[in-house]
């Protein structure tokens, strides 16, 4: 074996801020050898590229890691032989955390050996989490990364420096215009303060201007001000700017972030992305509140089924609270009768039983182990009957993930607008004339890259499952499914759609053409 070749291999990984190991490398030597010169190189780097694609715990690259990169790269149409339409359970979302060093995300653990009960140090870890995805993000950003040369034009844009709370609480001068990026919190009641990885330093709210959102506790802001006297008197406050999904793949390849069965991030495969646009039939119907036990909602599904039995739909995505009110101690036995009564409504459409995929997502007072985010399935005794009589039935998480061909949707179902309103440090609607609630409402979300960003007493969250609550990369769709009243958002190529409450807005629900990318508003009026 050429030792220019053992070099150059070993070269390669390491510009890559990778180390192969001793049995990688003669395993990749071996490989090499047979093939000629002249194209070693090209091979050599995509080799490269689909080791770091796979989801590496060190810097330190073994045999293994080789033989799965192969793998990937040499059969690429593998992955895009799976099933076109994916249900996926927010246990099964893939575990990762960004490495600051390594300047990645890197698998944290399989998500089959995550504790559901956690340690302590786990609660404070998911902050970090958060404040490392925010952040990375941030710093990339055209206003916090300096060009390269200066001076070359006028009409270059201005770059701002972050700096960390220990540079404040490290200073016992005055200091001014400051840019500071931290999560809001109330560590005393009636006080706030910046928190980030190096401190928390006491603010100053009282002539601050909020340059829009949904200001929560535990959310994550640009703070702009002068510090003295050992508190940040805060002028302008505001989010970590967001980023489209074009942009995140760019800089972390094909990385799967979004979970399901493929290797690599759908968004990448030609193939896949050919079979949504040619399949222009498509379409999925999302309502929520879907109230079982009264008569006019069962009555209303019918139609709605009737309507659609000649060219059945991709997927019904149906969210709870399945039953109006909650019953007791006969709340789960009610429960299973409604589903029971569904499926005998469903049956008597063989072509949407045969077509359409169903997928039930629980409400916040359906049967199950318990309120925290996120929520498991209904307990499959209560609906064991149902999926007997309509096999192409999902009851899944909540939130869960939809992947369908290449695009990415997250399902929610939460009264996610009126928590966040009311954990509000300023209320828009007190100061402004013309509010629009919606707008500032994904803003938030959308900035901190994630579907919940409260205190977790008032959404309380398994600290080990904080990610199966990221929007990052941004999905092309997030249902919210929420009583405020419908609404769909557009914010950085991400599509924000809540189809309201089914019975208190008159029977409206959202039809979504994933060839075209277009949400229909849609209401039952026929009466049967």
């Amino acid at each position: 074996m050429s030792l220019n070749l053992k070099n150059q291999a070993f070269m390669a990984f390491q510009i890559s801020g990778l180390t192969l190991r001793s049995d990688a490398g003669k395993y990749l030597l071996s490989l090499l050898s047979p093939i000629k010169e002249c194209e070693r190189g090209e091979w050599l780097t995509k080799i490269v590229e689909a080791v770091q694609r796979q989801p590496l715990t060190s810097s330190f690259v073994d045999k293994t890691v080789i033989e799965k990169a192969l793998k990937e790269f040499t059969d690429p149409e593998k992955e895009e032989a799976e099933a076109f339409l994916n249900i996926i359970s927010a246990y099964s979302v893939p575990a990762l955390a960004y490495d600051p060093e390594m300047k990645r995300f890197t698998s944290k653990k399989d998500a089959g050996s995550i504790n559901l009960h956690s340690d302590a140090n786990t609660k404070a870890f998911i902050f970090l989490q958060r404040y490392d995805l925010v952040y990375q993000r941030t710093i990339r950003h055209s206003l916090f990364s300096p060009p390269v040369i200066t001076g070359l034009s006028p009409l270059q844009p201005q770059s701002f420096t972050l700096k960390p709370v220990e540079f404040l609480l490290g200073t016992s001068s005055k200091q001014g215009n400051l840019i500071v990026l931290g999560m809001l919190t109330q560590m005393k009641e009636g006080k706030y303060f910046l928190e980030d990885p190096t401190g928390a330093v006491p603010l100053d709210l009282s002539k601050t201007v909020y340059k829009g959102g949904l200001f929560t506790e535990n959310s994550f802001v640009l703070a702009e001000g002068v510090y003295e006297d050992s508190i940040f008197h805060v002028s302008a406050l505001g989010f970590p700017p967001p980023e489209p999904a074009s942009t995140t793949l760019q800089h972390f390849g094909k990385t799967n972030f979004f979970g399901g069965p493929h290797a690599t991030s759908v968004r990448t495969s030609k193939k896949l992305k050919s079979l949504e646009e040619n399949n222009s039939e498509a379409m999925f119907i999302f309502l929520s509140d879907v109230w079982l036990d009264k008569i006019e909602v069962l009555q209303k599904l019918k139609i709605l089924l009737a309507g659609f039995s000649e060219m059945p739909p991709t997927c019904f995505v149906l969210m709870g609270n399945f039953v109006s009110v909650p019953q007791g101690i006969s709340h789960s036995k009610i429960v299973k009768d409604c589903f029971e009564k569904l499926a005998n409504m469903i049956s008597e459409f063989p072509l949407i039983v045969q077509n359409s995929q169903f997928v039930f997502v629980p409400g916040p007072s359906d049967p199950g182990l318990t309120t925290i985010l996120p929520r498991p399935s209904i307990p499959g005794k209560l609906v064991e009957d149902f999926c007997n009589k309509i096999p192409n039935s999902v009851f899944a998480t909540n939130p869960c993930r939809i992947q369908y061909c290449s695009q990415e949707i997250t399902v929610f179902r939460e009264d996610m607008v009126a928590k966040m309103c009311r954990s509000c440090v300023y209320m828009p609607w007190e100061h402004e004339e013309q509010v629009n609630v919606p707008n500032l409402f994904v803003k938030t979300l959308v900035a901190n890259a994630h579907l919940c960003p409260l205190p977790l007493n008032v959404a309380p969250v398994y600290w080990e499952y904080d990610h199966s609550l990221w929007l990052y990369p941004l999905p092309d769709i997030v249902v919210c499914g929420d009583k405020y009243d419908p609404f769909c958002v557009t914010n950085n190529d991400c599509t924000f759609i809540n189809p309201g409450s089914f019975p208190h807005t008159d029977f409206s629900f959202k039809v979504y053409l994933p060839s075209t990318r277009q949400v229909e508003d849609s209401q039952i009026t026929d009466v049967p």
